[in-house]
């Protein structure tokens, strides 16, 4: 009752600005809102929030533009270099576009198949189980109560589905923008189809040892042009921290996951032309739109 008397009379007294106000109630009520400030309620959201975006600092800290990697043979020996250039989100923005990508892709990965029967789905039940007086028992009309044992289920989970939507260009920038910061733990290497004639994981743990990927610690993804033979597939298929990806098949979940990415020559540039940056395809455009102007020019 005194911080409120407190609190009317220098909200009475003319002058007072809003920050004299909060602090008369930050003794007792330090999170709640008296004068603008924020309540507990939304610093919790926000602290929440925060730690789920902290969950794709690992590969979107720092999004790196254009970055030119050593292109590797079978044995390690350097060749050359390529470019990994894709279209990447803002700094200030990547982090939310990636963790909202990953979100949508956990999500509708459940399928939502938990569901309980109510007292009205439950089979049987239809008699009174007894008489409604003189037996001293609570009034039941049924054996199917969520109360007795074989009975309906009151609050259970239902089937629904958790899909949510996510814009597909906003998707293909999550994708690509993880690629894209994903740069420096990225090797690039020629494309080894023809090495292996028959399955061998000891081969392919060499190579990857040559490429400086220590497969028996870390969580490796190759991502290798479809299709992948056999005996190539075989090989990886028998490193528990090794997984193997198609064009097709690429996922948010799987590149922030990987402590190391192995891309081959031709899915490099596989990448580099599904996702261009934005300013390669206003090139594009206006390369296709400069004949047909001067077509047009020649018929008029």
């Amino acid at each position: 009752m005194a911080t409120a008397a407190v609190a009317r009379t220098v909200g009475s007294a003319g002058g007072v600005s809003c920050r004299a106000k909060a602090s008369v109630c930050s003794s007792s009520r330090p999170f709640l809102a008296f004068s603008g400030l924020k309540s507990n309620t939304l610093l919790l959201k926000q602290q929440r929030d925060a730690f789920q975006l902290a969950r794709c600092n690992k590969r979107t800290a720092g999004v790196v533009m254009a970055a030119t990697l050593d292109l590797l043979d079978f044995s390690g020996k350097p060749l050359g270099t390529e470019t990994l250039d894709l279209n990447a989100a803002r700094p200030e923005t990547a982090r939310a576009v990636v963790h909202r990508g990953l979100i949508t892709e956990l999500q509708n990965k459940r399928q939502g198949n938990a569901h309980t029967k109510t007292r009205s789905e439950v089979r049987g039940g239809g008699r009174k189980p007894y008489k409604q007086k003189g037996t001293g028992n609570a009034r039941r009309g049924s054996t199917r109560s969520p109360l007795i044992v074989g009975g309906g289920v009151a609050f259970g989970p239902r089937s629904k589905s958790w899909r949510i939507k996510m814009n597909k260009k906003e998707k293909r920038l999550s994708i690509s923008t993880a690629l894209q910061s994903a740069a420096t733990s990225t090797v690039v290497v020629e494309d080894f189809d023809d090495k292996f004639e028959e399955p061998s994981t000891k081969k392919m743990i060499s190579a990857l040892q040559s490429w400086g990927v220590a497969a028996e610690e870390e969580h490796v993804l190759l991502l290798l042009h479809a299709p992948i033979p056999r005996a190539v597939a075989k090989s990886i298929s028998n490193i528990n921290n090794a997984k193997v990806m198609t064009p097709g098949a690429v996922n948010l979940y799987d590149i922030l996951r990987a402590d190391k990415l192995v891309i081959t020559k031709s899915m490099l540039q596989h990448l580099n032309e599904r996702y261009p940056p934005k300013g390669a395809l206003a090139e594009e455009d206006e390369s296709e739109e400069e004949p047909a102007a001067e077509a047009a020019e020649e018929a008029a």
